[in-house]
Parts: structure tokens; sequence; C-alpha cells
């Protein structure tokens, strides 16, 4: 991929940012105390390629300016993110008219599956609009070689669809590079027209960027665009059914440059069969190493860890191939530890992307 040599950032994400109440070892209706992380589908990405590669990184999204909302924000500058370009709105005091977003997640033991509710209504992302940004500061002026934001985003409210789409033609203007990650949670689609209004959304915006990241139930629920045999587990299947997903995602996109799909079997919550494909015009259709019954301590972000070693990769010229391998090996490790986010090292990564074990180190 022709990717853009500077700006101020290399990546600015889109999207909310959450406050996750994690009960640890127990669960949510049980617990009596809670640690609490910072994250977002799309947040996490910028967060990932921050703390762990390194890249400089900025978050487009806004929050209730109260105790829980700069809670959220100091969290994120731990993380190291650029809050630059965070809105804050004014708390009425109780959360009638706005308010920041709270994500209860249990992380899950052998036969008892991971847990999040969500507590997001009338947040104060939810009620972005175009106009709440400067694209053209943002993108022309400052400059990001790439822009990343998904469905979780885009399904919000019907206003932040719009914000989504504008900032992805601001950003491809500008000579960005756009990933979108589907990214599909029947939570949030549910209530507002299901699969059939998701498909209206991201068929949209899949239309305008440049990098699909998703797993194949994302690609079925939010394209319509269906796995042959998607009811056997991923081992079982040949890669000629990806490969034909894939060729049917770009001929009805011929916008894309690069897909890629994170394959998962849950074997229990707490062991998964872990790995990815991914294709370009160049390269064609290129499977990743298999991480065969890879023990999961908190499964939350590890798609989107993966999405940021995949896109490091990228805009450090590397191969795609290459560029697989350390979207894996850092979405493997985060899900290793605790939170939303990654506390993985990028000597870490590589050496576990190069085929390294987990012999210790001293």
């Amino acid at each position: 991929m022709k990717i853009k040599e500077s700006g101020r950032f290399d990546l600015v994400s889109l999207g909310e940012v959450m406050l996750r109440l994690d009960p640890g070892n127990t669960r949510v209706r049980t617990s009596r105390s809670f640690n609490v992380w910072e994250g977002g589908g799309e947040y996490n990405v910028a967060r990932g390629l921050r703390k762990c590669f390194g890249k400089k990184t900025s978050i487009l999204t806004a929050l209730a300016d109260n105790e829980v909302g700069r809670l959220i924000e100091d969290l994120i500058l731990q993380g190291g993110v650029n809050t630059d370009h965070l809105i804050w709105r004014e708390y009425d005091g109780v959360g009638r008219s706005v308010r920041n977003g709270l994500n209860f997640t249990e992380r899950g033991f052998g036969v008892r599956g991971a847990v999040g509710v969500s507590d997001r209504g009338r947040t104060a992302v939810s009620q972005l609009t175009s106009k709440d940004f400067d694209w053209e500061e943002i993108f022309e002026k400052e400059g990001s070689r790439w822009l990343h934001t998904g469905g979780i985003f885009a399904a919000l409210s019907e206003s932040t669809a719009e914000v989504a789409l504008e900032a992805v033609r601001s950003a491809r203007k500008s000579g960005a590079k756009v990933s979108y990650d589907l990214n599909y949670r029947p939570s949030l689609w549910k209530s507002i027209g299901g699969r059939e209004k998701a498909q209206e959304v991201n068929q949209k915006l899949a239309a305008e960027v440049d990098v699909l990241i998703g797993n194949e139930e994302d690609f079925e629920a939010s394209l319509g665009i269906e796995l042959e045999g998607s009811n056997q587990s991923y081992q079982g299947l040949n890669l000629d059914s990806y490969k034909k997903m894939v060729e049917r995602a770009v001929q009805i996109y011929p916008n894309l440059e690069l897909i890629a799909v994170t394959l998962r079997e849950v074997k229990s919550a707490s062991r998964n069969d872990w790995s990815a494909i991914a294709w370009s015009k160049e390269s064609g259709l290129l499977a990743g190493r298999k991480y065969e019954d890879l023990e999961i301590f908190d499964r939350v972000g590890g798609g989107d860890s993966f999405a940021s070693g995949l896109i490091y990769g990228l805009l450090e010229g590397l191969t795609l191939e290459k560029s697989l391998s350390i979207g894996l090996a850092h979405g493997a490790l985060a899900m290793t530890t605790p939170g939303d986010t990654s506390m993985a090292t990028l000597a870490e990564v590589l050496k576990l992307a190069e085929g390294g074990s987990a012999r210790v180190q001293r």
C-alpha cells in the first residue's frame, strides 16, 4: 500500500471511549468491587499503536464533563493517546440529556462465556454531528497518515453513521488510508432495525474505505456476504471458502485494497484457536499462523489489538505477510492480560511473531 510518509499523527481513531467496570475473577451480578479500564473498539486500536508500537495517535470522540468523563480522560492520557480533538459536553447533573458510557464486562472461564452489559444510551459521542469536527484542520492542516473507525461507532445513532462517512471521505481526500472494522454487535442494532439496518449503514461505509477488517460473522451480518460452510469451525474449512468470500467482497467493493479476517474457534471461554487471513491485490490470499489452544485470560479487545498490529506493519512498510504475523501476535498477547487494551511490549510482539515461546525471560 502507498501510505503517506508524514503527518502530525500516524493514526487518528473515530469512536466512543467507555469506562469498563471489571469484576475480576467473579461475576458482575455478584461483585462488590470493580477495576476500571477505558475501552472502545475504535479507540483500542489507537491506544495499542501508541502504547505498544510507539506511533503518534489521537482520538476523535466526546465525553460528558463530569467526574466519570474526567476519569476516562485520565485513562486515555495514561495510554498516551492525544486528546486535542476530545469534545466536552456540559453535564446536566443527572444525565437526562448527555452522559458517559459504561461497560460492565466479566471475562468468563471454561464453559462460562464472557458477558458484557453496556449502559450507553444518550452518551455524548452518540450525539456527535459532522459539524463538531473541523475535518480540514484534522486531515489537511495537521495531517494523519491513517484513519480508523468502525461499525460500533456507526451503530450508535443516525448521526454517528453520517459522521463516520464524512470522516472517511475527508481522510481519503487528504491522502490518508482508511480502515474500517465491521465489529457487528447485535445489541447495538437490536432496537434500530437489526441486521437489515446494519447492512444498510455498513454497506455504504464499506464502499468508501481502503481496508476492511472483521470476522466471517461480521461479513455476513454487516455486509450480507456469507462464508460457505460457515456452520463449521474454521479449521474444517478450505481456504477456498474464504477466497470466495473475499473475492465476493472485492467484486462488490472494488475500492478495497486490503481485507483482513480474524478466525477464532471457541473451545471454551479460556481456550481458543486463534488465527487470521489477509488479502491484498498484490499478494492475494494469505493465511496467518494458527495459535492452537491459546489460553485466554480476557478475550475482549483481542481483535482490536490484531488490527493495531496489522496497521503498524503497514505503516512501517512491511509485507502483508509480516504485518499479519505481528497483528496475530499482538492480539494473542492482549488476550493474556485484563482490560480492553494491550499491555504487551514491541519486543514481546516481535518475538512471538517470529515464533518465540513463553519461556521465562531473566
